[in-house]
């Protein structure tokens, strides 16, 4: 048998190789994020408007978050030792679960309370101008930061919908970005709505009112970020793609009956652990499973070198099914 051809199928998704491109549109966001946040509070400070400091809490938040995320990509780096054989690939899913938390708790948080405490004592706002040059200006700068975040996103995402690869994507820096700079946007509308309201109605109430909206724009979208990094952080299978150029590539090697399956675990946007399941011919001595499965590495490594651990187990294909039904129950889907 030849080498087994590699995996031809269309990546929608690029849900395993490592994101240069992600760190990019990180790096964007926190300049973006660390010159608004300044003059944000600036102008929170001038105008007393309640919707101002809470687009002033936003930023903030988001400056820390984005830090803490190339913390992530920092650790997850970090070669494997004997404590951590697998590697610190993990690391990056762990703060990406932090920083959802953080734009919960101290984000939709603060903008809560502070939009809370102004429905309940008004304050008029002033220097209305001020606001509006700043949040246009802000506009502008997430704007600019929004679009390098899709353009990456979307070459990322293949032919899937948005929310498909929203689901499959294996490196939450490159989504929560972007959805941390919608959240920006819409909350700047916001903000503009709320104090262009309170002032020309004479209800001061209403900014108070935006930054409750604010508050509750901040929540949602912490909320579907934390349970995204949630289901990545306790362990989320490898790309079906990847599975199926793996079990071809250990299908075609000389000696293989059939790759009955694999059990994947994505680890990191560029590490995969992976562990196959192989009939071998019967007349195989052991010397020749290990040369196969040898070459089954190699091989492997050399199609797809985010796959950091291979582990193969000589399984007859009925063998293989019944482990599958004891582990998994009658209704099984793709490795």
């Amino acid at each position: 048998m030849g080498r087994a051809e590699k995996d031809s199928a269309p990546q929608s998704a690029q849900t395993s190789a490592p994101s240069a491109s992600s760190r990019i549109v990180v790096y964007a966001a926190l300049a973006g994020n660390l010159a608004i946040a300044v003059t944000k509070l600036a102008a929170a400070g001038v105008t007393g408007s309640s919707a101002m400091f809470s687009e002033a809490v936003h930023s903030i938040v988001d400056t820390g978050n984005e830090g803490l995320l190339l913390h992530g990509y920092r650790q997850a780096a970090r070669r494997p030792d004997p404590i951590h054989p697998l590697g610190y690939g993990r690391e990056l899913y762990f703060w990406s679960f932090i920083v959802a938390l953080l734009l919960f708790g101290l984000g939709a948080g603060v903008s809560l309370y502070q939009g809370t405490v102004h429905v309940l004592a008004p304050q008029p706002v002033e220097h209305a101008t001020v606001s509006y040059v700043v949040l246009g200006l802000a506009f502008l700068f997430e704007g600019a930061s929004w679009m390098v975040g899709w353009r990456a996103f979307d070459k990322s995402r293949g032919s899937l919908g948005f929310w498909a690869a929203f689901k499959a994507s294996k490196d939450p820096p490159g989504f929560m970005v972007l959805f941390e700079d919608s959240a920006a946007l819409l909350g700047i509308v916001i903000a503009v709505l709320g104090i262009f309201a309170a002032e020309h109605f004479d209800a001061p109430v209403l900014d108070g009112v935006a930054s409750i909206l604010i508050g509750l724009v901040l929540a949602v979208t912490a909320i579907l970020l934390a349970i995204e990094s949630k289901s990545l952080l306790i362990g989320e299978r490898a790309a079906p793609h990847l599975v199926r150029s793996i079990e071809t590539v250990a299908a075609n090697e000389p000696g293989v009956v059939s790759a009955n399956g694999a059990i994947t675990v994505q680890l990191s946007p560029d590490q995969v652990l992976v562990a196959l399941s192989i009939e071998f011919e019967d007349l195989l001595t052991a010397d020749e499973i290990e040369r196969c499965v040898a070459s089954i590495e190699r091989r492997v490594r050399n199609q797809h070198p985010e796959v950091n651990a291979l582990f193969v187990k000589p399984q007859s294909s009925a063998g293989y099914a019944n482990a599958r039904r004891l582990r998994f129950g009658e209704a099984i889907g793709d490795s």
